[in-house]
This record gives structure tokens, C-alpha cells and sequence, in this order.
């Protein structure tokens, strides 16, 4: 019943066959093996070679000393550009040294950060093209020629039709994109953070500094709220000079609070009437604007006089009517469009003297178009010329000096809140004419009962100095701190306190980006830095993964800045490598195979050719083994000596013959 076997003979022979074949295939095998292991070897020695062949290249990066957050980035910087051979020699410096190195180009990276809304594009470009700016230096260092920059900027601050405009903004900033002038790193959003327990309904403000207090509602307790805010040097250490018309020093949220502009910025880029109810627009022939301002009825200054059409006029002769003030708005090309301004009974009409388009948007700012009242005005405001508002320490700072600059008597404005009081500090010098001398250990600003857009519920709020962020944390959690509005506590508290049930959360849109300004002429190796850097680990490292990394100088939420530019500035360690350790054409030559020298990409492809090899080497031999392992269950192991197996006489018998 079983099946004819084949003759002994057959068999013996099959056997031979089958260990001579097995064993040729394993030579085979491991002499394949030996070629791709060496084959694996000269690539590594290849990708040595290239290594060692890195551009020597050691970059200056200036910071201000004592900021250690931007030298803990740095230090993470620094290590990311080493792997591809770039030497980064860190060099904080104070704050004099490096406002003079950044005017004179002495450096090859510096931080930076966008001015966020209302400010980008348009003011923020603007400002590279005056000399105390970064950018200034850095353009011409990657060949953008820096006067015909400045045309092409001229021309889409005047395009009046809309889709004209976003082209011109789009290829201006390509250009800067293309040129690899900038380290994009990541967006920043403002952290607010209240007590559940004392405040609802408060909700970030639309600009930077901007913090709304008047909008949010008592929940227990005192209505006298202790906070904690970011101002422009970081952590509360002064109100600033109070000085309306100044656009420094000054403090931007103690301004916001007590005084107005006609117009306000408003969610998305949106402006909003604030002292003017409403307005019309007319372009004339020549492309210039008139703009009839209708302005707020019922307004009362904090002094208790009415707001009015000669208030408004009176503001704009003292800011605007002198070449000598408005000359230090040079990031502000407003000042050189105005033509006139006059009252047509309650109605502000201003002419402009040519197209432009960023008007409204920069009668938005917080400073320094605002609205003082005429009782604040040293001598009632008569004499702009030798009595004007801005501030008394420009007096020592600019040239020619027809005008003599007095500041305001007072603080008197129309915001929702009106200043009270202010405790200077030990260290305070109040007595000089420089107001960033003046420091407060304590700043009150009480609610304003006849505010036109509803008294707060807050009736005072007191902004508290405190010695350092950690100070601040253990006051929010003690309970003796009510809010803190800024960028005031370690990211990482932050992220802490956004688990706690205590307390509420909120972070403002993202409207400013944080960037490395370059001032490196090889563009090979600006580009070998935009690759080199790993944004998302200094994220996570430095910022607790809060904010997001971006590509682009600018944020896409502001006006015009919402396109894609290519190619993006994302990491790529590979790419970088290639960009500052190319690939040449030298050869090395092993005891084997002279192999020319491949390119990274070259490098992963015979590597994954490597593995692939040994892939299909194992499936082969373990289907060897199981073929081995069959024959065995069949009673004919093919690993047998072969003499001892049946002999073959002429006396055999044939099984199954």
C-alpha cells in the first residue's frame, strides 16, 4: 500500500547532490555576506570622510547678559549646529554693547522677535530700514540691496487696492525668506492666568500689553484686585512715565489703561471705534485720504471736562505739527502722510498728502496718537514749539532743538481706569529726567465711574513688584495675588497651573514670532542653519511645549502674512549636513573594492540595501533548515556519513522491486 520508493542508487546520489548544493549555496551566501558587510564599511568610511570635510565655520552670537532663557536656547543651538561642524561661541554682552555691535553689524546671530499686531508687517519692515534695527545690517550682508528694499516696501505701504497690496507684501517677503536672512524659531501667545475664586469674563486684549481688566467681573470678595503684569522690560518694575505722547521709555499697559486713541485694534486686524463713534473715507485723485472722524458724544476726561473736537485737534499739533517730535517715529511713516487736520464743528477731518494704507491701522497704537486733556497740557498746550508734550528727556537726545519738549503735567486721559498712586521703589530715581530711572514697588489705577464704554466692576487694581517669578508663583498660589497677565512665570508653572482647578488659563492669539536674525555672509551656511536646528526640542525643553514652531518670520494670522512660503525652514539634520559637509569626489580605496565616495542619500540606500540582503539571507537559510529538518522526519538525514548508508552489492535487495 505505500508508494514505490525510488532505487537506493537514486537515493544515494540525491543526497550527495543535496549536501553538495547546500553547502556551495552557503559559500555563496557568506562570500555575498562578506562583500556587503565591507561594502557597509567603506560607506561608513565614506560618510567619516565627508564629516571631517565640514566647512569650519565659527558663528558670533551676541545676547544680552543675564537673560537666561535666551541662553539656555542658545546653549541648545549651539549643540544642534555642532553636529554638522559650525562652531556657535556664545557672547553675552549688556545692554549698551549690544544696541551698538546690532547698529554696527558686529555680530552673526542675535535674537529677535516680531512687534506682533497691530505693528506687523508694515511698521516692523518698515523699522529695517532705520539703523538701530538688526535687519538693517543683516540685508545687505545676504545681498538685498538696501535702497531698492526700501522702494519696494514704499510701494505697498501706498497701494490703496487690496489684492495689490498682499502681492507687493508677498513678494517682499519672499525675498527676505529666499535670502535665508532669518532663523524662524516658534510663535509666541501671551499667558493670562486668573483666580476662579476672584475673577470671570476676562478675556486677553488683541495687542501685546494689552489687558482688559475694565471687561472682567468681581467674584468674591474685595473689589480691589492685586496682579502681577509683563510690561516692556519682563517682570513689573515700573509704570513708566505715564507720558501719552512717548513712544520710549514708556510702559505700554499702564498707558492702555488711562488713555485712548479715536480708533482701536481690534480681534483679526480689525480696527474699532473707540473715541470716534464712526468715520468715512475718500480717496482723492492724487490717491491721498480725507477722513471725517464723528467723534463720541457724552466722553468725559478723568478731570471731569468734556472730550471734544478741539481736545482731539490740540493733540495732534503738539504729536504731529512739528518735524522735530514726529522725526522719531521713523518705524511710523504716518507722521510724513498727514497733510492737515481741522474741526468741522464735532467732526476731526484729516488729509493725508499721499496714499497710505496702514492710516487707521497705526491711529490704533497705543502710542503715540492718544488723547491727553487739554488741562494736562503744561501752560494749557498753547505753545507746541516750546512747550510740547513729548517727553522732557528728548530734549538731551535729539537734534536740531527748536522744540522743547515739557511732557504732560499730568496724567489725564479717558480710559476705563484713572491713576491713583504709585510707591517708588529704594532704588527709584524720580528725580531725574529720565523716566526709566523710576521704579515702583507699588502702581494703583482706580476705575473710572464715567466711562463711556460702562464703569469696571473693578474699583482698583493694584500691579504689585515682585523680586522674581518664582516670588510671583508663591503669591498666586498663597491667594495675596489675584491675576497674572504676561509672559511673568518659567513656562513650566504655566503648564502647572493649567491643571489647577484654581485657576484659569487663557493664551492670547498668536501674533508675534521669536527668530535669530543673520548676519552671515555664506548663504550656504544660513541655510545649513535653518536645517540644523531642532525647534521642537527647544520647545519642549525651554518652553514645556507651549508654543509651536513656525517657518516664517512673520505669524499667518496678521494682515498679509497668511501664505506659505517655500522652501520651509523646518529641521532636517541630513539636509544640513549636505549643506555644510558636501559631497566630493574623493575616492577611498579597501584591500577589496575602491568605492567612490556617495552622497548621504547614496549612503541610506546601500545601507537599506544592506538589510535587505540579510533579510532575504535569513529567510533562504531557515528555509534550508526546514527543508533539513523534513528530510529527517523522512528517515533519510541528508547530514549522514555517506558510507553509512546501504552499500551497494550485486546481492541487494531492491525494496518494493
Amino acid at each position: 500500500g505505500r508508494p514505490a520508493r525510488r532505487p537506493t542508487v537514486f537515493r544515494h546520489f540525491e543526497a550527495i547532490s543535496e549536501d553538495c548544493c547546500f553547502a556551495a549555496s552557503f559559500s555563496i551566501f557568506c562570500t555575498m555576506a562578506a562583500s556587503s558587510t565591507l561594502r557597509l564599511l567603506a560607506l561608513a568610511l565614506s560618510a567619516a570622510t565627508a564629516r571631517a570635510a565640514c566647512k569650519a565655520t565659527t558663528l558670533d552670537f551676541m545676547l544680552l547678559e543675564d537673560d537666561s532663557s535666551h541662553a539656555a536656547i542658545e546653549a541648545d543651538i549651539r549643540d544642534d549646529l555642532a553636529k554638522i561642524g559650525i562652531t556657535v561661541t556664545a557672547r553675552p554682552v549688556d545692554k549698551d554693547t549690544f544696541n551698538t555691535d546690532m547698529v554696527a553689524g558686529n555680530y552673526d546671530m542675535v535674537f529677535s522677535k516680531t512687534w506682533g499686531a497691530p505693528y506687523d508687517p508694515h511698521s516692523y519692515v518698515n523699522s529695517w530700514t532705520t539703523t538701530d534695527e538688526g535687519f538693517y545690517s543683516a540685508l545687505p550682508t545676504a545681498g538685498i540691496d538696501r535702497a531698492a528694499f526700501e522702494a519696494q516696501v514704499d510701494a505697498a505701504l501706498s497701494e490703496m487696492d487690496a489684492a495689490q497690496r498682499q502681492a507687493k507684501w508677498t513678494a517682499i517677503l519672499k525675498s527676505v525668506h529666499d535670502e535665508v536672512v532669518a532663523l524662524p524659531l516658534y510663535g509666541a501667545r501671551l499667558p493670562h492666568i486668573t483666580r476662579r475664586s476672584r475673577l470671570s469674563g476676562y478675556a486677553p486684549g488683541t495687542q501685546n500689553y494689552d489687558y482688559p481688566l475694565h471687561k472682567a467681573l468681581v467674584v468674591s470678595g474685595s473689589k480691589t484686585v492685586k496682579v502681577s503684569v509683563e510690561g516692556t522690560g519682563g517682570i513689573f518694575t515700573t509704570a513708566g512715565g505715564l507720558e501719552p505722547h512717548a513712544t520710549f521709555p514708556m510702559q505700554f499697559f499702564s498707558n492702555n489703561w488711562i488713555y485712548e486713541g479715536l480708533v482701536r485694534y481690534g480681534a483679526g486686524g480689525a480696527v474699532e471705534p473707540a473715541l470716534a463713534a464712526n468715520w468715512d473715507t475718500t480717496v482723492n485723485s492724487d490717491g491721498s485720504e480725507t477722513v471725517r472722524f464723528t467723534l463720541r458724544t457724552g466722553v468725559k476726561f478723568h478731570d471731569g471736562t468734556d472730550f471734544n473736537c478741539a481736545a482731539v485737534k490740540l493733540n495732534f499739533d503738539h504729536v504731529m505739527g512739528q518735524d522735530e517730535v514726529r522725526g522719531w517715529y521713523g518705524w511710523d511713516d504716518m507722521p510724513g502722510a498727514l497733510k492737515d487736520w481741522s474741526c468741522d464743528g464735532e467732526v476731526f477731518v484729516l488729509n493725508t498728502n499721499k496714499a497710505y494704507y496702514p492710516l487707521m491701522q497705526e491711529l490704533a497704537y497705543i502710542r503715540p496718537m492718544v488723547i491727553l486733556a487739554p488741562s494736562a497740557f503744561v501752560g494749557g498746550g498753547a505753545d507746541p514749539v516750546l512747550q510740547n508734550s513729548c517727553p522732557t528727556v528728548y530734549n538731551a537726545m535729539k537734534s536740531p532743538t527748536v522744540v522743547t519738549c515739557v511732557g504732560a503735567a499730568s496724567p489725564i486721559g479717558t480710559g476705563p481706569f484713572k491713576f491713583k498712586s504709585r510707591t517708588a521703589s529704594a532704588d527709584s530715581h524720580a528725580d531725574t529726567a529720565d523716566d526709566r530711572d523710576i521704579t515702583d514697588d507699588l502702581f494703583v489705577v482706580e476705575k473710572n465711574a464715567d466711562y463711556w464704554g460702562g464703569a469696571p466692576d473693578i474699583d482698583e487694581v493694584h500691579v504689585v513688584r515682585y523680586a522674581d517669578s518664582a516670588a510671583i508663583y508663591d503669591a498666586l498660589n498663597d491667594g495675596s495675588l489675584d491675576a497674572v497677565l504676561g509672559i511673568v512665570l518659567d513656562p513650566a508653572r504655566v503648564k502647572e497651573l493649567q491643571y489647577d482647578d484654581r485657576f484659569e488659563v487663557q493664551h492670547g492669539e498668536e501674533t508675534m514670532n521669536h527668530l535669530i536674525i543673520m548676519n552671515i555672509a555664506d548663504k550656504e551656511v544660513r541655510k545649513a542653519v535653518v536645517h540644523g536646528v531642532d525647534k521642537n526640542h527647544i520647545i519642549e525643553s525651554q518652553l514645556s511645549g507651549f508654543e509651536s514652531p513656525t517657518s516664517q518670520i512673520f505669524s499667518q494670522s496678521v494682515p498679509y502674512c497668511d501664505i506659505d512660503l517655500t522652501p520651509k525652514f523646518d529641521y532636517d539634520l541630513e539636509k544640513a549636513e549636505l549643506l555644510n559637509c558636501p559631497a566630493d569626489t574623493t575616492t577611498i580605496t579597501t584591500t577589496t573594492t575602491t568605492t567612490k565616495k556617495k552622497s548621504k542619500k547614496e549612503d541610506m540606500n546601500g545601507f537599506k540595501y544592506g538589510i535587505l540582503f540579510m533579510v532575504l539571507f535569513v529567510i533562504a537559510l531557515l528555509s534550508g533548515l526546514a527543508f533539513i529538518v523534513m528530510k529527517e522526519k523522512e528517515g533519510e538525514p541528508i547530514f549522514m556519513d555517506i558510507t553509512t548508508k546501504t552499500p551497494l552489492t550485486p546481492t541487494s535487495k531492491v525494496e518494493n522491486a
